[in-house]
C-alpha cells in the first residue's frame, strides 16, 4: 500500500541508464518543489539487469520506488495500461503521473502537471502539450503529417502523448477504457473522459539512441487511428456512397449526350 499523494509510474524496457539518471532529475524536482511522491517501474519483459540502478539511488524527497515486472514485452501502450490497472485495484492515492524513461519527459514539468491538476480540483486528467520537439526535422514532419491524418480521418485533434497526470477517480474510468491497450492519449480521447493540457517543451533523451524512428511512428499513428475504426469505416461507407452516386450521373450523362 503506497502512503503517497502522487505516484509516478514509468514503463521502462532496457532503458536503465536513462532512467537511474531520470529518477535522479525526479527526485531533485520533488525536493525543490516539496511534492510527496513515490514511483512505479512497469519493466515491460526488459532482458538487462536492473538491480545496479537502485544502489547508486539516494533519493532525498521520493518515498519508495517499487518495480512491477510484466512476464514479457508488451510495449509501451500496454505496459502503460498494465500499470494504471495496478494503481487503480492495489494503491490508494490522489493522483498518477505518466512519463517515459528516456528522459524526454521533463521531470521539471511534473509540477506544471500536479499544480494545473490541483486547480482543477482533481476533476480532469492533464497531459502535456507539446510546444517543441527535439528530433530531427525529418521526424517532424512526418509527425505532422500523422496529426493531420488523425484529424482528417477522426475529426479529432491529437496533440498530447503519454506524459501526464490522471486524477484518482479519473483513473477509475480510464481502466476500463480498452482502448488505451493501442494508444493511451487516442483511448482517452475516444472515451470522452474530460481532459485539459498544459504547454511543455519536449527535452532531449539523456543517453543512448531513440527507438522511435520512422516504422515506430507509422506503428504508433495507425494504432492511435484503429482506435476510431467505426468513424473512418463511416466514413469510408459514405464516401464510396458518393463515387457510386457520381459515376451513375456521369454514365446517365455520357448516354443522354450519345442519344
Amino acid at each position: 500500500m503506497y502512503s503517497s499523494s502522487i505516484i509516478i509510474a514509468v514503463p521502462v524496457f532496457n532503458d536503465w541508464e536513462s532512467l537511474s539518471i531520470l529518477l535522479k532529475r525526479i527526485d531533485e524536482v520533488l525536493d525543490i518543489e516539496n511534492i510527496n511522491a513515490e514511483i512505479l517501474i512497469l519493466n515491460d519483459g526488459s532482458t538487462l539487469s536492473y538491480q545496479n540502478i537502485f544502489k547508486k539511488l539516494e533519493p532525498k524527497t521520493i518515498n519508495q520506488v517499487s518495480i512491477l515486472d510484466l512476464k514479457r514485452n508488451l510495449g509501451h501502450q500496454r505496459a502503460i495500461a498494465i500499470g494504471l490497472a495496478y494503481i487503480e485495484s492495489k494503491v490508494e492515492c490522489q493522483a498518477v503521473v505518466v512519463m517515459d524513461s528516456d528522459g524526454e519527459d521533463d521531470p521539471k514539468d511534473i509540477p506544471k502537471l500536479v499544480y494545473k491538476c490541483r486547480e482543477e480540483n482533481y476533476s480532469k486528467i492533464v497531459f502535456a502539450r507539446r510546444t517543441q520537439r527535439s528530433e530531427t526535422w525529418l521526424f517532424k514532419v512526418f509527425y505532422k503529417i500523422y496529426k493531420y491524418l488523425f484529424k482528417l480521418l477522426t475529426g479529432e485533434y491529437i496533440e498530447m502523448g503519454n506524459f501526464s497526470i490522471i486524477p484518482f477517480e479519473s483513473l477509475r474510468r480510464i481502466v476500463v477504457v480498452s482502448e488505451i491497450w493501442n494508444h493511451y492519449a487516442a483511448g482517452i480521447l475516444k472515451a470522452r473522459i474530460p481532459f485539459t493540457t498544459v504547454p511543455c517543451k519536449r527535452s532531449s533523451r539523456i543517453t543512448g539512441q531513440s527507438k522511435m524512428n520512422f516504422v515506430s511512428l507509422v506503428m504508433h499513428g495507425l494504432s492511435a487511428i484503429s482506435i476510431y475504426g467505426d468513424v473512418i469505416g463511416t466514413k469510408a461507407l459514405l464516401v464510396a456512397i458518393l463515387l457510386m452516386l457520381l459515376s451513375v450521373v456521369i454514365v446517365t450523362i455520357i448516354y443522354m449526350v450519345r442519344i
